[in-house]
């Protein structure tokens, strides 16, 4: 097909999606010849479908053949950016726009920003539709279990070429607010497609966008405009209960301020929310606690794997208040028969991961105790997924997690398949060195189940909801034990000492 239906089908779509008018048509036209160093152009007799994964993958062939891009998946990523970038309005118009709706209802401007950003392929809403979903009824709720594809692989050939590249300190990290229209490099990626929404919160500069990999419904991330790193104090809930006030909406959350038990990047202080209710959400409150001085705020210890404080009230400066006090006593606080330490050698260990949202009238603040101290037994952190676990999920549990959605690595589509496949036909899994990992964990299945072609990889899938499940439960710091319970009520009592 001649190149020239590929850029004509790009440009119709940018008039259909509304990224440009029709008075725009000439001025992209040629953008989009100069960047595929086009010297003569004849307007094509068909156009597309507005599929835009096809039709872009057809100008990445093109621009591979002609020697303008490297035929590998961090190249094209970065040259489709680009092209994408030509066809994205200024930021003054993005956000005249988005600001125009805002009047109108936040509900209005978060729907217009939100399809804006899959329009412009920043959001790469194909890549989204082969990740792998599915719920675990667990005892605390239908725990959603996805497995993200969405993420690009990375070809060796550009890690080897990355591993070579210059190293730059521009943009300091990929929250930063200078990543909007930055074109890219083999080590951090192209956002010329970018556009943010500056905010403001609590009086403080901060952006808003959406995560390009959107792990729930309308994934935003909320970043402060200056490079400092993630804190939790209660600047942090103040911030977090003034976001919810501007977006009804949607919740909000900070990941934790401490490595292990932080999952996000600590260097650039950020939240992240959306349009989505997590089982945490909906899990009751188990155990009402009263904390003195605060009668104005409910209080209680919510049904959920790791140790959840929940409050309520109308008045969001009494909930930062309390939230304060709790925190400054959990910062403090050991307990050595639940393995608690709060300082070893001067270093502390324990923080909250915190997250907000409305209920009506209501404010609701969720604090989740954490504690990231580490042992011999446990050297990636005690109330970390345990070595047994390892096989399915290794890596933090961090605020998206504990709200209890797994985020699991990509290479578990390809294991889990061929895993059921084995277990059938009874290959030995310790001689492989890709499934030998899993061979404990299938032995133990083995116990409960009878594998057939036909159930195989359903049952994988549900056992894998189970591990998740005891991932949240190896982090809780308080474990849902009678022992455990008294524990939690101890540190209750002492915030209120």
């Amino acid at each position: 097909m001649k190149i020239e239906t590929y850029i004509d089908s790009l440009v119709a779509y940018a008039m259909n999606t509304g990224l440009a008018q029709p008075v725009d048509h000439q001025v992209l036209t040629n953008r989009l010849l100069d960047l595929l160093h086009r010297e003569d152009y004849t307007p094509s007799d068909e156009l597309l479908s507005e599929d835009l994964e096809e039709i872009l993958s057809g100008i990445l062939d093109y621009a591979c053949e002609q020697g303008l891009c490297e035929d590998n998946i961090t190249a094209r990523d970065i040259f489709d950016t680009r092209i994408m970038g030509a066809l994205t309005p200024m930021p003054r118009e993005v956000i005249r726009c988005f600001r125009e709706k805002y009047a109108v209802s936040p509900q209005e401007a978060t729907d217009w920003y939100y399809t804006f950003s899959c329009d412009t392929d920043y959001i790469r809403r194909y890549r989204i539709a082969k990740d792998l979903r599915w719920t675990y009824e667990s005892e605390y709720g239908d725990l959603d279990i996805t497995i993200n594809l969405s993420k690009p692989e990375k070809d060796p050939k550009a890690i080897a070429a990355a591993k070579n590249a210059p190293q730059s300190g521009y943009p300091k990290c990929q929250l930063c607010k200078e990543n909007e229209g930055y074109a890219g490099r083999l080590n951090h990626p192209a956002r010329a497609n970018h556009r943010i929404i500056p905010i403001t919160i609590a009086g403080s500069e901060w952006y808003l966008q959406y995560s390009p990999y959107v792990y729930y419904n309308e994934h935003c991330i909320v970043f402060n405009g200056q490079h400092v790193p993630m804190k939790i104090d209660q600047a942090a809930f103040d911030k977090l209960l003034d976001f919810v006030t501007a977006f009804p909406r949607y919740f909000v959350g900070s990941n934790a301020d401490l490595p292990i038990v932080g999952g996000s990047i600590l260097s650039h202080e950020h939240f992240q929310g959306g349009h989505y209710t997590f089982s945490m959400e909906k899990a009751p409150v188990e155990t009402p606690v009263y904390f003195a001085g605060f009668e104005d705020v409910q209080a209680g210890l919510v049904k959920w794997p790791m140790s959840v404080i929940r409050l309520d009230g109308e008045d969001p400066k009494r909930l930062s208040q309390l939230a304060e006090k709790i925190l400054k006593a959990w910062r403090s606080y050991s307990d050595e028969k639940c393995g608690i330490v709060a300082f070893s050698g001067g270093e502390p260990h324990n923080t909250i991961t915190p997250i907000a949202r409305r209920r009506g009238s209501l404010y609701e603040l969720d604090l989740v105790l954490r504690c990231n101290i580490t042992t011999e037994e446990h050297p990636l952190g005690v109330f970390h997924p345990h070595a047994d676990k390892h096989h399915i999920k290794k890596e933090n549990i961090g605020l998206i997690e504990v709200m209890g959605l797994a985020v699991l690595p990509s290479r578990l589509k390809g294991e889990l398949t061929d895993l059921a496949e084995k277990i059938v036909s009874g290959a030995d899994l310790r001689g492989d060195p890709i499934q030998s990992k899993h061979a404990d964990w299938v032995e133990e299945l083995k116990k409960r189940y009878i594998f057939t072609e036909e159930n195989a990889m359903a049952t994988l899938m549900q056992e894998t909801g189970r591990v998740f499940t005891q991932v949240l439960e190896d982090a809780g710091v308080y474990k849902r034990t009678p022992e455990g319970k008294d524990a939690f009520l101890r540190f209750v009592e002492a915030v209120n000492a």
